[in-house]
């Protein structure tokens, strides 16, 4: 029987298998921040153990930083802890990091790819649910907990139960004014938050091909928000473009032997899926949430649905729940919601080609004075590259400020939160209940749609400003 390509990389990788027992991985790269791990080092300094191979890890500042100066005091205690234990541990045992002040610093899942560590072939770790991003280039990328880190500072592998297969085909290409955060919106909520529990989430179709890694990141990086262990993509020549000449890439002929391999990269003709679902992008228009789960989507023309409409009795409830929390009435039609704050960044939507769609769509308009509206690059190198195309100029003409790269308003562990009772359009991965800040409310959205949003009050697409 043929093998997936995630059963491939798999095979390659593993170190030992025993009847009974979890398959033990090697791990390529492990990327730390400063949530989380600190835990981790305590435990391998009360075992007595030390870093296995430390030049196979990498840290960074990136939850808890201030995005307005990256070179001021940090306001909170438990930041301060955080951020000056991971500058110790990893001073202690070896790690390289970038903290505050480093040009190369931003968010683990941003500058792994654009630095060039993540590479097709590989597995990847980190305390981070979303690593699921880096799926995107052909590896195998767990989000893992903190005694997980442990194992793998200390021994370089990973105890790990074999995940089910599926695969998501998507056929047909996006229209005009989609995108890769409408096509995963709409994945997520045609097999729901637990669609793809347990399995690893293979990618495919012309859809997918016709993406950008940037779009193809944003469709790995909320494979987890359908449950999945993982997503992965298979690499191609857009792969290989978009890693030649990045700083951890080969040069010259050696890079031409690593991408002679990654062509090699793919599932068997004949491999078998535990699970396969179908999709027909061509039918996938901007979208948003309107619940508390990234699964209670609908098109952004169309309206709240009523709870009486889901079968199921677990989703009308949920929808029932989702709707007091919301403060919606069934039948409001989306783009009647005025929005008090448009937040764009994060993991899924803070990189060069995010903000770029975001310019075109604020050129030669403003943002509503009636919102506040952060606009976070997902590192400092988006940001330097934005202010290089002039992407700041446009951005300030509109009234918004480009600011310093961090997590932000994704998981409010900063200054940046929305505030009680306030509506949110928001390019992050999560909307669960005070994701943002308590009591928040949450519409998930493409850079696009809440470029459109800050500039009419309300939810809108950019073809609705005219």
């Amino acid at each position: 029987m043929g093998r997936t390509l995630a059963e491939k990389i798999w095979d390659t990788h593993l170190v030992h298998r025993e009847p009974g027992q979890p398959d033990l991985l090697y791990v390529d790269l492990q990327l730390l921040h400063e949530v989380n791990t600190p835990q981790a080092f305590e435990g391998l300094r009360a075992a007595g153990r030390t870093v296995r191979r430390p030049e196979l890890t990498l840290g960074t500042e990136d939850h808890n930083t201030p995005t307005d100066d990256p070179l001021r005091e940090l306001t909170s205690p438990g930041a301060r802890e955080q951020v000056g234990a991971m500058r110790r541990n990893c001073e202690e045992y070896g790690i390289p990091l970038y903290p505050l002040g480093s040009d190369r610093r931003g968010i683990v899942h941003v500058i792994g790819p654009e630095l060039g560590l993540t590479q097709p072939g590989m597995t990847v770790t980190c305390c981070d649910s979303h690593t699921t991003t880096h799926g995107a280039f052909g590896t195998l990328a767990f989000g893992i907990g903190t005694s997980q880190v442990e194992h793998v500072l200390a021994t370089q592998t990973l105890p790990l139960e074999r995940p089910r297969s599926m695969r998501i085909t998507l056929d047909g290409r996006l229209p005009a004014g989609a995108t890769a955060k409408d096509l995963i919106l709409a994945v997520i909520e045609r097999i729901g938050t637990a669609g793809a529990q347990g399995h690893i989430v293979e990618f495919a179709g012309d859809a997918i091909t016709a993406l950008s890694m940037e779009g193809r990141m944003t469709v790995c990086n909320m494979s987890v928000e359908a449950g999945a262990r993982t997503g992965i993509i298979a690499p191609d020549e857009t792969t290989i473009d978009y890693l030649r000449g990045r700083p951890h890439v080969p040069r010259g002929d050696a890079f031409e032997e690593e991408a002679a391999y990654w062509r090699t990269l793919a599932g068997d003709p004949d491999a078998v899926f535990d699970k396969e679902v179908r999709l027909d992008a061509s039918t996938v228009s901007p979208r948003a949430t309107w619940g508390t789960n990234p699964a209670q989507s609908v098109p952004l023309d169309a309206v709240v649905p009523h709870p009486e409409t889901f079968t199921d009795r677990e989703e009308r409830e949920a929808a029932e729940r989702a709707l007091a929390y919301m403060d919606l009435s069934p039948g409001t039609r989306l783009t009647d919601l005025a929005v008090d704050v448009v937040f764009i960044g994060s993991c899924t939507n803070g990189r060069i080609e995010d903000l770029r769609e975001v310019a075109r769509v604020l050129h030669g308009r403003h943002v509503a004075s009636t919102v506040r509206m952060l606009l976070v690059p997902g590192s400092e190198q988006v940001r330097r590259q934005a202010i290089e195309e002039g992407l700041d100029r446009i951005f300030a003409d509109a009234g918004v400020t480009l600011r310093y790269s961090g997590c932000s308003m994704c998981v409010g562990l900063n200054e940046d939160r929305v505030e009680p009772g306030l509506r949110a359009a928001s390019t992050n991965n999560r909307n669960f209940e005070g994701r943002q800040g308590r009591g928040s409310r949450t519409h998930l959205v493409s850079p696009a749609v809440a470029a459109a949003t800050a500039v009419a009050g309300r939810l809108a697409a950019p073809a609705d400003l005219g």
